[in-house]
């Protein structure tokens, strides 16, 4: 679906991506919200008191990330960048008709942009025709909203994502000598378009890999739990003796086929995959429960996605030079900013997530962790 794509690079050349966005304007001062300061008492408002207000739509939080690193991230630039914006938060909890009401509520409370991460990639095409309705823009975060008048979009090169993941998991098991064993699939959500993507890159590498595809599903929210009931299901048509490796499309969905495959007594357990370098997933990468995942530098997302927001509020355009690419999502060619996304293994844990500080040795080291940590030579 991409029309144009970024380069894969390591993840410390993405800081050369954030520019320093002008101060915000102040022009509204009856603004409420969550305003980064507050008038001082008996302090006479300023002739520009607010900058207005910026909602922040996110679709659940079963991702670990998107209440540890997308939201703090977003908010804490937005702050830095415009002091007296405000920023409407929500979060669906993977309800899409509860998403509508939650941007609806946004857009009646005065919301100028909308920074959104649908639930359902094509249903929430209604909350772009109703934010056109008021001339509000929608920055369309993550994941590709379909079918809709979308300004822009932000996310990582998806289908590269998913090519990425299938490599690893093709190269890995080529070099263990089980270059044509049976995998299991195990994708992401039906409704979430980047999932279609994540399915697309994968299987656009497995398919001409002499890999044998045994059993496949979709995932519901991306649920860890119905990740654990399908492989489950796996491991009883297939037998456990015949899987010589796992495609995970996230780090939670890994976890769920994890937690099966130990229970059905797979020692040692083939390699799996992942994505977002959820905490729980680098440690189990440590101690050689997973194999890999992919690092998408989630704080340069959020950042990034704060400092196009505010330039939207204030002038109704996107910071010079941040438009990369383009992608189609069935309506129209979506000026996009893609950003490279990168394999994380037991060996390049340190040079990565540690070295971008997306989590430090002490988080990553605590408790039984300590001995994985040292034979990786991470020190808290």
């Amino acid at each position: 679906m991409h029309s144009s794509s970024s380069p894969i690079r390591t993840a410390g050349m993405l800081a050369a991506l954030l520019l320093v966005a002008p101060a915000c304007k102040r022009d509204n001062p009856e603004a409420k919200g969550t305003p980064a300061t507050a008038q001082k008492e008996g302090e006479a408002p300023a002739a520009a008191a607010s900058g207005g207000k910026i909602a922040l739509l996110l679709p659940e939080s079963k991702t670990a990330r998107y209440e540890t690193h997308d939201r703090p991230h977003f908010e804490r630039k937005v702050r830095e960048l415009c002091p007296d914006c405000e920023i409407l938060y929500s979060n669906a909890d993977q309800d899409a008709a509860k998403q509508q009401n939650q941007a609806e509520a946004a857009l009646t409370n005065g919301a100028k942009v909308l920074v959104l991460d649908p639930v359902d990639s094509a249903s929430s095409a209604a909350i772009v025709a109703r934010a056109r309705q008021s001339k509000v823009a929608v920055l369309s975060y993550e994941r590709l909203i379909l079918n809709a008048d979308v300004d822009y979009y932000i996310s990582f090169d998806n289908e590269q994502v998913g090519k990425l993941q299938g490599q690893a998991l093709a190269d890995k098991l080529k070099a263990d000598g089980k270059g044509s064993g049976s995998i299991v699939m195990i994708h992401g959500s039906p409704t979430d378009n980047n999932a279609t993507l994540y399915k697309k890159g994968s299987h656009s590498v497995i398919d001409g890999s002499g890999l044998k595809v045994g059993a496949e599903y979709d995932t519901p929210d991306w649920s860890p739990d119905k990740a654990q009931q399908q492989m489950e299901q796996a491991i009883t048509r297939l037998g456990k003796e015949n899987i010589a490796g796992v495609y995970a499309a996230n780090d939670g969905t890994a976890g769920g086929a994890i937690a099966a495959m130990k229970a059905a007594g797979l020692n040692p357990l083939p390699p799996v995959t992942g994505q977002d370098a959820e905490l729980a997933a680098i440690q189990r990468i440590l101690t050689g429960d997973q194999y890999m995942t992919v690092y998408k530098a989630i704080k340069t997302e959020g950042e990034i996605a704060a400092e196009v927001a505010v330039a939207l509020l204030r002038t109704g355009q996107p910071p010079a030079g941040r438009i990369n690419g383009k992608v189609n999502n069935g309506m129209k060619d979506v000026p996009s900013i893609l950003l490279p996304a990168q394999v994380v293994t037991k060996d390049n844990v340190k040079s990565t997530v540690v070295a971008d500080g997306f989590w430090t040795p002490a988080q990553i080291c605590e408790g039984a962790y300590a001995a994985a940590c040292a034979s990786a030579q991470l020190q808290p």
